[in-house]
């Protein structure tokens, strides 16, 4: 009798978890975990450029790193795209003269059933950031870091190239599922 209400009892428990989301079943995420409006901080630094042509790449450090800091509105389509704007400084100033928000981005983006995946974010200038992020609380927030960002071209720098940067983004869902229609 104890052995079948302990059942009873531990089929009723799953079943409440289950239903409120606590939960979690395997291959719970993909590209329509993420839909709608989410905004980003980010923070880190601009540590040099990055020779990629040599294996491992090396790092030509700057001699004092530039500080990044940045704030951006991302809205995911569930289907593995977006469009973005934002605003950054480095060092404590708007990054080259920006005076308004950029909204001249889009990009892609994977999610994998884990819930890490990757975005490719590409600016009307031709920078291209990559990035590496982990989705949360069902879709609700976002954790990356740049992985590399890649500009059109360099003065010292031609082939092979790109910013050794150090950045963290960290993204939060503006809206509910249920008002993002």
């Amino acid at each position: 009798m104890t052995c079948k209400r302990l059942t009873v009892s531990s089929a009723v428990a799953f079943a409440l978890l289950a239903l409120t989301g606590t939960a979690r079943a395997e291959g719970e995420c993909s590209a329509a975990t993420l839909r709608g409006p989410y905004a980003f901080s980010a923070h880190g630094e601009l540590l040099g450029i990055l020779d990629t042509s040599a294996s491992p790449p090396v790092l030509q450090a700057l001699t004092t790193p530039i500080i990044i800091d940045g704030v951006a509105i991302q809205n995911f389509d569930g289907s593995g795209s977006f469009t973005r704007t934002d605003f950054l400084n480095t060092n404590g100033s708007p990054r080259a003269g920006q005076t308004t928000f950029n909204p001249n981005q889009h990009g892609t983006y994977t999610v994998n059933a884990d819930c890490t995946g990757t975005m490719h974010i590409v600016y009307d200038s031709g920078t291209v950031l990559d990035v590496q992020m982990a989705v949360a609380e069902n879709g609700k927030v976002v954790k990356g870091i740049i992985s590399q960002e890649t500009v059109p071209s360099f003065a010292s720098c031609t082939t092979g190239c790109a910013l050794g940067v150090q950045v963290s983004l960290d993204g939060k869902k503006t809206r509910d599922n249920n008002r993002d229609h």
